[in-house]
């Protein structure tokens, strides 16, 4: 690790945070519930200007938000920060992506994902535990870019059997243990570095806490789904955000804003999910106009076979639901066109709010990275892979203070059931 890679994060943290505080109008209302946002109260040219964009503008900006930024920020000129505060070093290696013979049963992508990370992790050169490893591909993509051995910790028994026999094929140095991460009694493996590739909210935090706790030396993650959380309310890990009485306090749902953003889908699926969004937005003005009430109702995810159906089947399984009764006669077709229009409004003024999904993604690790450093390790902080690869392409290092030699384990790992 070298000094190149190090920045102040405490006053990156800080900084990022009293932004996101400041701002919090243009984050915290959601669109799809809320269909006049309180921004709009302050820039209404900038709601003016969002209903002017043509469908191929918005597509635009939705996969570039940093220039959605900077042109927004004529309106508000606090967003022109953005690009300073998200930005990051970019972490690399040599190619890591595993060969073909040895990515069985492995999808393209991941092997990518995997491939990339362990290029930045290099050198591996001492025993490894893949936490949350799956079916262990990333597991035999450390142990081919020279981690030895390489322990996998799964609680699907399914997939660890699966992964054993893909590890046995490959030749590579990788056994997986059946084991639950989140165990009051977890103690860990007999292996110098842990790594996880976008274990969810605790399942990752859980290696930061335990790995600092029971003396790894070396802990690599690259988090995912920060609100995949038993907790209602964000927690922070280090002790220098937690007493930071002028902090963003986060709440589940706000945790779910970071990691909304996906790589581009299919033409076909994206079509679904607009169509779905626009019926679900004209069943709520529909349920509006009948409960006389205008507030957000919540309907629970709906069976695949409504998307073959149409809007009419949607609204009567939708109001099944929630226990209201549609009354006959209902003109489908206006509440049909009413969702509609509101989906394009929606999705322009989501361009506004997911302008805030990385800055929020960065608060929470930054805040992992001051808990490493007050655990005593020095910590590199950057991508390891390009956002088209996955937009989750944020990867902590942390290493313990002083190290220079890997400890050589003479002893057989611990073996879980």
């Amino acid at each position: 690790m070298t000094d190149a890679h190090f920045i102040d994060f405490q006053s990156h943290w800080l900084a990022l945070d009293r932004w996101l505080t400041a701002l919090q109008p243009f984050w915290r209302p959601i669109p799809f519930a809320t269909p006049t946002p309180d921004w709009e109260r302050a820039c209404p040219g900038l709601g003016q200007w969002l209903d002017r964009l043509g469908d191929e503008e918005v597509a635009t900006y939705e996969s570039d938000p940093a220039a959605f930024a900077e042109r927004a920020a004529a309106w508000e000129p606090r967003l022109a920060q953005r690009k300073t505060l998200v930005s990051v070093l970019a972490l690399s290696g040599p190619d890591s992506t595993l060969a073909e013979a040895n990515a069985r049963d492995m999808p393209g992508r991941k092997r990518l994902q995997a491939g990339a990370l362990a290029a930045a992790l290099r050198p591996l050169n001492r025993p490894v535990v893949d936490w949350c490893c799956g079916k262990g591909h990333l597991a035999r993509t450390l142990a081919a870019a020279g981690a030895n051995p390489v322990e996998g910790l799964e609680w699907d028994k399914a997939l660890v059997a699966d992964g054993n026999r893909l590890a046995r094929r490959s030749g590579l140095a990788v056994t997986l243990h059946q084991q639950d991460v989140l165990a009051p009694d977890l103690a860990w493996p007999q292996a110098d570095h842990g790594v996880a590739l976008h274990a969810c909210g605790d399942l990752h935090r859980r290696l930061l806490t335990v790995g600092a706790a029971q003396g790894a030396n070396r802990l690599s993650l690259a988090p995912c789904c920060y609100h995949r959380t038993e907790r209602t309310e964000h927690t922070p890990l280090s002790r220098q955000v937690a007493a930071d009485p002028g902090r963003c306090r986060l709440s589940r749902d706000d945790l779910r804003l970071a990691v909304q953003e996906t790589v581009t889908a299919p033409g076909r699926e994206r079509r679904q999910r607009q169509q779905v969004s626009a019926w679900r937005l004209g069943f709520d003005g529909l349920q509006r106009a009948l409960r006389a009430r205008d507030d957000y109702l919540p309907v629970p995810s709906h069976p695949s076979r409504l998307n073959r159906g149409d809007f009419a089947g949607f609204c009567r399984w939708a109001a099944g639901n929630r226990g209201l009764a549609l009354p006959a006669g209902v003109d489908f077709d206006h509440w049909q066109g009413h969702g509609e229009r509101r989906h394009r409004e929606v999705r322009r003024r989501e361009l506004v709010r997911h302008l805030f999904r990385r800055p929020l993604e960065l608060w929470l690790v930054l805040d992992y990275a001051l808990y490493l450093e007050e655990q005593g390790f020095e910590v590199r902080l950057g991508t390891f892979c390009e956002r088209a690869l996955t937009p989750r392409n944020l990867l902590l290092d942390a290493r313990r203070q002083g190290l220079r030699v890997a400890p050589r384990f003479t002893q057989p790992s611990r073996k879980y059931a």
